[in-house]
């Protein structure tokens, strides 16, 4: 009797033991599970207050941005007769391509361009627009096709023309306006445009480094010019275009580099621009392209790498007037100007 027992003692210690460890490693499953769904949590919050802390910011660099143009509009109908003590420009001066604008979340720059820098799509000639698309990359039978199109777009059909009948296969189907162009983006409809020529891009030098090319928005617009161009804003491209050598665009870019080319310097600029200097021109208009790019100001007093670019078509009728000035277009969204933060 006494054996028996001596033996079921051994065994039921031993099951209490399994079974004690049994429990053991069920707890270490369990926290193993809840730890990782634990970290799996954090790293969702965390990801999720650093995509709202972003979208903040974003929204505050949108209304820099905003702001600027507001401020910027003030600035150039002041500044024809805000004048410093040196008799230097207080706030703007025809000319000047870019204006600082500080505010105590952040700081803005906006970029001014006149209407007269780019060509004028609904009048510029077949040999402007074959000599523009050849300057920003365009092979001479793209963009010969380009600028066909073009005249077709613009141009009144009683009918169905042939390029119709190309528009009409695609999908979505379309016809030409056969009317002027009402805003530039129109011209990506047209047979031959491509998003690379449009937009422009990025192509490497010898040395390796990235350099902007051109596209077409950056060089024509329904608002430009078919007279003359501003020399302090229009894009090498443009001039390139005219018929300038590219030599001479690089010494030009010299010049208005240091500062605006003033109406009374513009003499000097045409004599290297050789046969084309008759069209070059310095100052605007009465109607702008202002580009602004906000960046919120951090804790710490850097700004942030978040940036919002927001566009805008205004133009002046002076301050006589009631109101001085209309806003043509507004662009939420607009390519932003990474150089001008170097």
């Amino acid at each position: 009797m006494g054996r028996r027992r001596s033996q079921a003692v051994p065994a039921a210690r031993f099951r209490r033991r399994a079974n004690r460890g049994g429990a053991l490693l069920a707890v270490l499953w369990l926290t193993a599970a809840l730890s990782a769904i634990a970290f799996s949590v954090a790293n969702t919050v965390r990801a999720e207050i650093d995509r709202a802390s972003t979208d903040v910011d974003g929204v505050r660099s949108y209304y820099l941005a905003a702001g600027a143009i507001d401020r910027t509009v003030l600035y150039m109908l002041w500044g024809p007769n805000e004048k410093n003590p040196d008799g230097s420009a207080r706030f703007w001066a025809q000319g000047m391509p870019r204006v600082y604008q500080r505010f105590p979340t952040g700081d803005a720059i906006v970029e001014i361009i006149p209407a007269t820098a780019k060509m004028n799509i609904n009048r510029a000639t077949r040999e402007e627009l074959f000599r523009l698309l050849a300057s920003i990359g365009a092979d001479p039978g793209r963009a010969n096709a380009i600028t066909e199109a073009i005249i077709d777009w613009r141009q009144p059909a009683p009918g169905l023309s042939p390029l119709d009948r190309q528009y009409l296969s695609r999908v979505p189907s379309f016809r030409a306006r056969h009317a002027s162009f009402e805003e530039i983006e129109e011209v990506l409809l047209v047979n031959g445009m491509t998003p690379e020529l449009y937009y422009g891009g990025y192509v490497t030098d010898g040395a390796g480094r990235l350099i902007r090319r051109s596209g077409f928005r950056d060089c024509a617009d329904v608002f430009g010019s078919n007279l003359t161009y501003d020399v302090n804003a229009a894009d090498p491209a443009l001039l390139r275009s005219l018929g300038i050598d590219p030599g001479a665009v690089e010494q030009i870019l010299a010049v208005r580099q240091r500062g605006p080319i003033l109406p009374n310097e513009i003499n000097h600029v045409r004599s290297i621009a050789g046969p084309a200097a008759g069209k070059l021109s310095a100052g605007g208009n009465s109607i702008y392209s202002l580009r602004a790019t906000g960046r919120v100001r951090l804790q710490d007093g850097r700004l942030s790498d978040m940036r919002r670019t927001v566009s805008a078509t205004v133009k002046f009728f002076g301050q006589t007037v009631r109101p001085p000035y209309q806003v043509l277009r507004w662009y939420d969204y607009a390519p932003t100007d990474t150089v001008a933060w170097q």
